[in-house]
């Protein structure tokens, strides 16, 4: 149970504060100390929207779908983070490198609580 209390707040930390930085970059227009691909912020948005209110209850709710929309994220973040450094290599910043890395370790450390406790019940 603690493990699922605990992919339940990381993944609520993650998505809110993709909502958090989407929002003020993609709609309010606040201009970063650097340079921004202009659909980036809104990937973020999105996804951190639906991490916010669709897989954050999943897996709050120990849902069975918690585990596959928990790996479609990670291979999302994946994929983009893979198209920045083939596509975008030179012209992405590294901020935003970074922060692809951090959501997906959070996805990793998610999907790892989640297998544990999947495997515990068994």
């Amino acid at each position: 149970m603690k493990r699922i209390k605990t992919a339940t707040i990381l993944s609520f930390i993650i998505g809110a504060m993709a909502v958090f930085i989407g929002i003020r970059v993609a709609f309010l227009g606040q201009k970063m100390p650097y340079y921004v691909i202009g659909w980036l912020p809104v990937y973020n948005l999105v996804l951190g929207l639906l991490t916010v209110f669709i897989t954050t209850i999943l897996i709050w709710k120990k849902s069975r779908l918690a585990l596959p929309v928990s790996i479609a994220t990670l291979v999302s973040h994946s994929a983009v983070t893979l198209l920045l450094l083939f596509s975008y290599l030179g012209t992405v910043s590294v901020f935003s490198l970074i922060a692809m890395l951090t959501r997906i370790i959070f996805w990793i450390i998610i999907l790892r609580l989640l297998t544990i406790q999947k495997r515990e019940e068994k």
